[in-house]
């Protein structure tokens, strides 16, 4: 375990560790190309993580893990919907964190981010857009419940955003205007038509 300087590919850097896998065989494995040392001791750390189930790693790190056990079982075009939610709806604002340190708490902060936002023209997503990106978010944590330990799922304990349908209630908002510091990191303006929003 350890990581090396690789003279042969211009002073970058390599790990070389050994692990065992699923079937209990003990396996020999080498990462090259890393800037630094810190680099490729994080990637190995990571990797050994992943292969060992444990949760001492962040929520970008396990859907990695998740991607592995469930993308071969759900249909190509479902994944992609799932993982296009996770990857914009959720990663800006949990990604960073380790998975077993989201609490109630950060999910309610969360919820509340995602139902402030607004495109340009004022519109908020709709009911039920907002119950879909919390139920792909609590999908994710109940993997990790059911097969790799995690104490409990703070998503399903706080509860869903948003509606299974919307009501007559949900078909209007309130008169205002974009709010930039609101809107989701990286994300542009949507067309007033995008139907994920609540429009007049």
């Amino acid at each position: 375990m350890g990581a090396y300087r690789d003279e042969s590919k211009n002073g970058t850097w390599y790990c070389r560790f050994s692990y065992t896998n699923w079937k209990g065989e003990r396996i020999n494995k080498k990462k090259r190309g890393f800037a630094t040392k810190k680099e490729a001791l994080a990637w190995e750390k990571d990797f050994l993580n992943q292969q060992a189930g444990t949760l001492d790693m962040t929520f970008e790190e396990f859907f990695e893990v998740y991607k592995k056990d469930r993308k071969p079982r759900i249909r190509l075009n479902t994944w992609k919907t799932k993982e296009s939610i996770i990857v914009h709806k959720v990663m800006p604002y949990l990604g960073k964190l380790k998975i077993n340190e989201i609490t109630s708490v950060t999910i309610i902060q969360w919820q509340n981010t995602l139902m402030e936002i607004e495109d340009d023209q004022g519109n908020k997503y709709s009911q039920t857009y907002l119950r879909t990106i919390h139920a792909q978010l609590s999908s994710v944590l109940n993997h990790a419940c059911r097969y790799y330990n995690l104490p409990n799922n703070a998503a399903r304990d706080v509860g869903t955003m948003g509606e299974k349908e919307a009501g007559n209630h949900a078909l209007r908002r309130p008169v205002a205007r974009t709010n930039k510091a609101t809107r989701a990191p990286g994300s542009e303006p949507l067309p007033r038509s995008n139907n994920k929003f609540i429009q007049n």
